[in-house]
């Protein structure tokens, strides 16, 4: 089993990813922590775990509204964040939740965890914070 990495913050993200602008808000402020030279990991949780899905592609579908304008789906803004800091953003999914959802094809940058597991994250974080529903 891999070690969880010490990270400055552990952020994580539960419930529905598109009811609000909790996601995108989430992560805003990852990357800004990022940006600022912390180290960061992300765990998802419920239906949250469907923000990494390759299914979802690189773009989302043409908003009939700005046609023109092409915007990243969440897979991809993901994606490039661990692309940008490989050393500083560790990105985790719940197992269990994954699999009640479906969500089974997930970036190759995500570790999947035990829900069991959740405690090495929150205790390899100098912080945690909880985004979402309980």
């Amino acid at each position: 089993m891999r070690a969880v990495p010490r990270t400055d913050v552990l952020v994580t993200l539960m419930g529905a990813p598109h009811a609000d602008d909790t996601v995108t808000t989430a992560l805003r402020l990852v990357q800004a922590m990022l940006e600022r030279g912390g180290s960061v990991q992300v765990w998802t949780c419920g239906y949250a775990t469907l923000l990494t899905q390759r299914g979802l592609g690189e773009h989302k579908p043409r908003n009939l509204a700005e046609w023109e304008v092409d915007y990243p789906t969440t897979a991809t803004l993901v994606a490039d964040l661990l692309a940008a800091y490989p050393d500083t953003l560790f990105w985790y999914g719940c197992r269990f939740c994954s699999d009640d959802r479906g969500a089974v094809d997930h970036l190759p940058q995500v570790t999947l965890r035990a829900p069991a597991r959740y405690a090495d994250n929150v205790a390899a974080a100098a912080k945690t914070v909880l985004v979402g529903v309980l």
